[in-house]
């Protein structure tokens, strides 16, 4: 067992996979393979059982991606913050918990670390790793959940503390492979999946476990991407560790929508009895408090006064304007 699968099994930094199931591929994995974003029918259906990733998958919010107005690295705080206040930053942390044989500069309590040999997940060679300025980028920190497809699906909606913590998180972080990192950019697991399919299972359910506990939601495209890999380990469980007991914290995203509040029907005052989006009551029909009409399939939404608003099914519902044009939506012009 590598010191990957190690740290992930059982501690590292924060017991990250603590009771995780091996995902070793199986018979069916050939449907693993298929391109990224293909149909979600080329793998079997499978009955989730709960605690599994499966399961935490289908309580995901899914939603279009928001734009990214307003995206930009430091809406996620200062690089590599010391935010478990161990005395060393989390790249180094990171680094410390994925390599084998590290070693470390003197007079740095065993934090900064001069060199080490990764068990790369992703590619599923050995990499050594040299600390330096041009032999560092060899051994790279992925976020699994990208920090742009984080601001795409809710992150925006965070308040900046917790946006910090989330691109912190010892769950959301791993050594990889320099080049694949950069290969992978800002993909989610519609666009891209590690090379090494034995690694995948892990990586898709820590994208789940960090969207969950940071209250983001999957596209449809990246949840049938995750739907296929988990159908050829059905057991794969939800990984845990990391910042445990954050607080989420929400607020108002750029184009001004309240993440916990809206305004009560006919008064304008805001609530929190009601969230800003809704499911329809009836094929035509939104709640009183949410009457704005969107159709996700063509992300745009319709507002009462607009011509075309009562002949409109609904495939979900707003409160105001600004809870749509945060979910990625934009005014019909009839």
């Amino acid at each position: 067992m590598t010191r990957w699968a190690r740290a992930l099994a059982a501690g590292g930094v924060a017991a990250l996979l603590a009771g995780t199931a091996a995902c070793a591929p199986t018979a069916s994995e050939g449907h693993d393979g298929a391109t990224p974003g293909g149909p979600a029918t080329t793998a079997p259906a499978t009955t989730a059982t709960a605690g599994t990733a499966l399961a935490v998958l289908g309580t995901l919010p899914v939603k279009g991606s928001a734009p990214m107005t307003g995206y930009e690295r430091d809406r996620f705080g200062a690089a590599w913050k010391d935010v478990d206040h161990n005395g060393c930053d989390t790249r180094n942390d990171i680094l410390g918990r994925d390599l084998d044989d590290a070693t470390y500069k003197a007079g740095t309590h065993d934090c900064v670390v001069l060199t080490g040999t990764l068990p790369d997940p992703y590619s599923g060679r050995s990499i050594a790793f040299t600390r330096g300025v041009t032999t560092s980028t060899a051994v790279q920190i992925d976020h699994l959940v990208a920090l742009a497809d984080a601001w795409r699906t809710g992150a925006q909606l965070l308040s900046p503390a917790t946006r910090e913590l989330l691109a912190n998180d010892p769950l959301n972080l791993l050594a990889v492979d320099g080049p694949l990192n950069e290969q992978k950019s800002d993909g989610d697991a519609a666009t891209w999946l590690p090379p090494a399919k034995s690694s995948r299972c892990s990586y898709v359910a820590r994208q789940v476990a960090v969207k969950q506990r940071y209250r983001l939601w999957v596209t449809t495209a990246e949840k049938a991407a995750i739907t296929r890999v988990l159908d050829t380990c059905p057991a794969q469980r939800v990984p845990v560790g990391g910042l445990t007991g954050t607080k989420v914290v929400t607020q108002k995203g750029p184009s001004g929508a309240s993440a916990t509040t809206a305004p009560s029907s006919g008064t304008g005052k805001p609530t929190t009895t009601h969230p800003a989006v809704a499911a329809p009551v009836s094929a035509y029909d939104c709640p009183s408090w949410a009457p704005i009409k969107g159709n996700a399939s063509s992300h745009l939404y319709h507002l009462p006064t607009g011509g075309s608003y009562d002949a409109t099914k609904p495939e979900v519902c707003f409160a105001t304007e600004a809870a749509a044009q945060a979910d990625g939506y934009r005014a019909a012009k009839r």
